[in-house]
């Protein structure tokens, strides 16, 4: 009878054992789930300036890809000249969920769909070219999603034409800054650097206690809005189509130099010592651009937030040259080489002005300037 007992627990014990070795060989196959969607907003035509080649024409964003497996994803972003993908070409891979190509990559892929600005031909100087994108499974290119394709319809310029480059403007919102939370309250703006289009930098003083501050592309509308992403130092933005982002967050009252670079998606805020920087009573502009000319300032407002911040609104600019200087006097004035925007030096050259109406931002501390085009 014992042996009887032994045997049915040795039979018990070995099914047991191959189960357990059956429950370690299930594997579990991931299965793409959902769509990959494009969430950026697209232009309904692309024109093409040569001489802003290296200034971003679009920035590709899209959702996350859904594999149902936590795993590494990768992006592909193709290209088709002929529509159908059959030609395609993959312009560019990343682990990220953005991918930018400058106006110069969309000249080539012009050029490549045989568009041509030249009156002369019969080529036509507009035209598609169609993008997608592919997600990938870690390295295995078996499992994939690919989006829907989208076109960018491209105009090329002939010498006979002339656009306006426009550029991207930042402006400060939030309770750390002087506008607060409203988005169209005289909100500083933020200075493009003159070599970088996609630099931004300020000086200046913050509040802390509350929840911090954003950027907006446009006074009175929320989107696009920029703020801090989840990483550190990593800059994100709400196009219109996704979630905002948190805020820059400010620890303690006092001045800080803040830089974002919105083609990177970085930014750096760090603490400013300006104890020692002059004061003054009143700053100006005056020059040939200016109703007054070279004989009478138009002095700017200073803020009352923070006394080294000055701007003016809606003045009338003409052709000519403009400098800003302090107390209506040339002991201190500021000039540059460069127009709309830069950081302008100690008795500088004249900035270069084109007609037109304007809100103008100086900042004293570190020269920066800004001439923003009324439309």
């Amino acid at each position: 009878m014992k042996t009887i007992k032994y045997l049915a627990l040795l039979l018990i014990t070995l099914i047991s054992f191959n189960a357990c070795e059956s429950d370690d060989s299930i594997t579990y196959i991931a299965q793409p789930t959902g769509d990959l969607t494009f969430t950026n907003a697209f232009l309904e035509e692309y024109i093409l300036i040569p001489s802003a080649s290296s200034n971003i024409g679009e920035r590709f964003t899209w959702s996350d890809a859904d594999f149902d497996i936590q795993t590494n994803i990768n992006y592909e972003l193709q290209k088709s000249i002929i529509g159908d993908f059959t030609d395609t070409e993959v312009i560019g891979t990343t682990t990220d969920n953005s991918y930018a190509v400058t106006i110069g990559d969309l000249l080539s892929y012009a050029e490549e769909a045989g568009l041509d600005s030249d009156d002369a031909t019969e080529m036509s100087d507009t035209g598609n070219v169609y993008f997608r994108v592919r997600a990938i499974l870690g390295t295995d290119a078996t499992l994939e999603i690919i989006s829907e394709t989208q076109a960018l319809n491209l105009k090329l310029i002939n010498g006979g034409e002339t656009v306006e480059e426009t550029f991207k403007n930042l402006f400060f919102v939030g309770d750390a800054t002087a506008p607060g939370w409203s988005e169209n309250n005289n909100n500083p703006a933020l200075i493009r650097h003159s070599d970088n289009e996609n630099l931004f930098s300020y000086k200046g003083y913050f509040v802390s206690g509350g929840e911090g501050f954003k950027l907006l592309e446009q006074l009175g509308q929320w989107q696009p809005q920029w703020g801090a992403g989840a990483g550190e130092n990593e800059a994100a933005v709400n196009d219109g189509s996704g979630e905002d982002p948190s805020a820059f967050t400010i620890a303690a009252d006092g001045y800080y130099e803040f830089t974002i670079n919105t083609e990177e998606m970085t930014y750096s805020l760090v603490d400013y010592d300006a104890s020692a920087a002059a004061t003054y009573t009143t700053i100006g502009i005056l020059g040939d651009a200016t109703a007054g000319g070279w004989d009478a300032d138009a002095d700017m407002t200073q803020s009352t937030f923070d006394q080294h911040i000055w701007n003016i609104n809606g003045v009338e600019l003409a052709d000519g040259e403009l400098k800003f200087r302090a107390d209506d006097a040339w002991d201190v004035s500021w000039g540059s080489a460069n127009a709309l925007s830069g950081f302008a030096d100690i008795d500088g050259a004249n900035i270069p002005v084109t007609a037109g109406t304007y809100n103008i931002w100086f900042n004293d501390l570190d020269g920066g300037y800004i001439l923003i085009p009324v439309e």
